[in-house]
C-alpha cells in the first residue's frame, strides 16, 4: 500500500470513502460468451459490447460489473470529525488486483472493522465487485458477509451508499451523478477523464492517469458526503465549511507529492449557491 500522507497514531478513523476503477476481464468473457471459439480476449469484449448496445436502443455499451476486475481501488480516511485523515492508494504503483482486493479487505474487516464504508453506487458496483473478487481469489471477509445490519445492510450506516441514500433509494434516477454534486458544491467532478475511456486508458498503460481519475473521484465522493451529514445535523454548514478549507490546505501542502492534488485543485471552485 502506497500511502499519500501519514496519519499521527491515534487518528480516529471512523469512515472509509472508496472508490474502484476496474476494467473487463477479457479473458473471463471470452470463456463464458465464446467457448472454444479461437478469438483475441479483446474481441470478446468489443463483440460484448457491441451486443449490449444494440440492445439497449444504443443507451450504453458498459459491461455488468461480474465480467470486470480491479486497476486502481483509493480510500480516504475520515476521522470522527469528519476531517480527511489520509488517502491511500492500494498497491500503488503496482495495482496489482489481487494485492489490492487483500488490501481493502485487511482494511475494512480488522485494521478499521469499526469504521463505516462511504461510496458513490458501492451498492451497485463497488461492493458487488470486491465480493467477487474475494470469491475469486478465495479470501474470508466473515464480518460483511455475516453481519446481519453491518455493510451490506441496504438502509443502515455501516456503509453509506450516497447513490442509494441521495436518490430517496432509487425513487428516482440520479440523472448527472457524483459529477452533478459534486459541481454544485463547486468541486472539479469530471475534467478530462470519465469512466467509460479508463478501459482505453489502461490499454495504452496509463496507470498514473487511471489512479489519478480514482483518487478526484474518492475527492469528490469525500465532499458529497460531508454535505450530507450537514444535511443529517451532524455538520454545522459553518463546521462543513471550515473543513472544506483544512482540506484544500491539505491538499496543497501535498500536491507535489500526490499529481492527482494538483490537478484537482487546478479545477477547485468554491461553493457558490444559485440561483
Amino acid at each position: 500500500m502506497v500511502t499519500h500522507v501519514h496519519t499521527q497514531a491515534g487518528d480516529d478513523i471512523k469512515y472509509l470513502v472508496f472508490d474502484i476503477e476496474s476494467v473487463p476481464d477479457g479473458r473471463l468473457i471470452k470463456m463464458v460468451r465464446n467457448p472454444g471459439e479461437d478469438i483475441p480476449e479483446e474481441e470478446a469484449v468489443n463483440a460484448f459490447r457491441k451486443e449490449l448496445l444494440e440492445n439497449s436502443d444504443g443507451m450504453s455499451d458498459f459491461i455488468p460489473v461480474t465480467f470486470h476486475y480491479p486497476v486502481s481501488i483509493c480510500v480516504a480516511k475520515v476521522r470522527n470529525d469528519f476531517t480527511l485523515a489520509e488517502v491511500v492508494s492500494l498497491d500503488a504503483p503496482q495495482h496489482r488486483p489481487r494485492e489490492m482486493v487483500r488490501l481493502f479487505w485487511l482494511g475494512a474487516e480488522k485494521l478499521y472493522s469499526e469504521a463505516s464504508l462511504v461510496t458513490f453506487n458501492g451498492r451497485g458496483f463497488d461492493i458487488p465487485l470486491l465480493e467477487l473478487m474475494a470469491f475469486r481469489y478465495g479470501f474470508t471477509v466473515k464480518r460483511h458477509m455475516k453481519d446481519k445490519f453491518g455493510t451490506r445492510f441496504r438502509f443502515g450506516t455501516r456503509h453509506i451508499d450516497l447513490h442509494d441514500w441521495l436518490s430517496n433509494y432509487n425513487a428516482i434516477r440520479m440523472n448527472g451523478g457524483l459529477n452533478l454534486l459534486a459541481k454544485v458544491l463547486g468541486k472539479p467532478g469530471k475534467t478530462e477523464t470519465s469512466g467509460d475511456q479508463v478501459h482505453e486508458m489502461f490499454r495504452q498503460g496509463k496507470m498514473k492517469e487511471i489512479n489519478d481519475y480514482c483518487v478526484q473521484d474518492v475527492l469528490d465522493t469525500y465532499f458529497v458526503f460531508l454535505r450530507t451529514r450537514v444535511l443529517l445535523g451532524e455538520l454545522g454548514i459553518d463546521a462543513e465549511q471550515d473543513i472544506v478549507r483544512r482540506t484544500r490546505d491539505f491538499l496543497f501542502v501535498n500536491k507535489e507529492k500526490v499529481s492527482a492534488y494538483e490537478s484537482y485543485l487546478k479545477n477547485w471552485g468554491d461553493w457558490e449557491p444559485w440561483p
